[in-house]
């Protein structure tokens, strides 16, 4: 009866170091991935100020005009080519 409770105690132990080495490494796995992750997470938020700084640029009332009367030829009319309508 003895030796039967020292082998399943003993099976139980071996389980357990298997279980623990195991969450270990599933620990570590998961620690290099969130690394990752958080490497990944600051570049896309390096990106996203370096887009903004440039979506600031390009919106810029004077770059805006200046588009609109080289490309698009463009320009502010004239004070006798104005035409108000009222209701």
């Amino acid at each position: 009866m003895s030796r039967l409770l020292l082998i399943v105690l003993l099976a139980c132990t071996v389980a357990s170091a298997i279980g623990v080495v195991y969450m270990r490494h599933m620990h570590r796995q998961l620690f290099v991935q969130l690394s990752r992750l958080e490497r990944e997470r600051d570049e896309l938020n390096i990106e996203f100020g370096r887009l903004q700084l440039e979506q600031a640029t390009w919106a810029e009332s004077n770059r805006v005009d200046q588009v609109a009367r080289e490309r698009l030829g463009m320009k502010f009319p004239e004070t006798s080519d104005i035409v108000v309508v009222r209701p």
